[in-house]
């Protein structure tokens, strides 16, 4: 098992058009030539995974998907099976990222089904657990997590959870200027931190990345990511302009170690 981060990923959501994430994506590969030590994934549509794995052949950036089905193959009109976003050059997966749960009406017993197949497809799984403003406004913050992070790993061994990556990303936060605190950011990451390794080890907590998602921007990045516990970002809209995102990388954390992913 390799050590933590840092890691910074780019969630594109539901953007850009083919010639637009090629772009993109080389954009990015160039820009963070020579930042060896962090660790950089990105995650298009799923449209566009076989060509962003063309333009980062070679670069040591890291593909990544946005969501995936629990089931391997079957009737499953519209959904991704691991194995499928695998086969395209994949290695890391976004699991019950909020927009996820929120919208499409995902439970905490489907992101736990994911998770399962992600890792038996040997996919890193990057869970993504927070709580609404709502949540955060009734003091229950850290009730909503700890429901979240172990549902995702009920049934999981000590070794497949010490292959998982987490994000916490506070609802309220995400999609707008009002990004946790880094003070906010360390307390629920170290929560997130004590759960690892009561499920898991001591080991898996100390290596597990644990990384900071909601409105991360250039200039909060330095802050949040200089937190012992947060071992870089989960970024969303910042990471469709190629400069905001490098800045980001290059404002990122100090090494930590390096989280560890499947090879091929």
């Amino acid at each position: 098992m390799s050590a933590r981060g840092p890691i910074v990923v780019a969630n594109w959501k539901m953007h850009l058009m083919l010639g637009e994430a090629r772009a993109l994506a080389q954009a990015v590969r160039d820009g963070c030539q020579g930042l060896g030590v962090v660790r950089v994934v990105l995650c298009p549509p799923f449209t566009a995974l076989v060509a962003v794995a063309e333009v980062l052949d070679g670069s040591g950036i890291l593909l990544g998907a946005q969501d995936c089905h629990w089931a391997g193959q079957g009737a499953y009109t519209g959904a991704v099976s691991p194995p499928q976003v695998a086969d395209a050059g994949a290695r890391v997966v976004i699991l019950g990222h909020s927009e996820r749960r929120l919208l499409f009406g995902e439970t905490d017993e489907t992101v736990g089904r994911k998770v399962a197949a992600a890792l038996a497809a040997t996919l890193v799984p990057l869970v993504c657990v927070g709580e609404t403003a709502a949540e955060r406004a009734a003091g229950r913050t850290h009730a909503v997590v700890e429901r979240q992070v172990r549902a995702a790993f009920r049934d999981r061994s000590p070794e497949e959870i010490g292959r998982a990556w987490l994000a916490y990303e506070p609802v309220w936060a995400i999609g707008s200027s009002q990004a946790a605190t880094p003070a906010q950011a360390a307390e629920v990451h170290a929560h997130v931190r004590t759960l690892v390794g009561e499920l898991a080890s001591a080991t898996a907590a100390a290596r597990c990345p644990i990384l900071y998602g909601g409105s991360v921007k250039a200039d909060l990045a330095p802050a949040l990511f200089a937190e012992p516990d947060v071992d870089g970002g989960l970024v969303g809209g910042a990471s469709l302009q190629a400069s905001e995102f490098v800045s980001i990388v290059r404002a990122g954390p100090t090494a930590k170690g390096r989280a560890g992913v499947p090879s091929r």
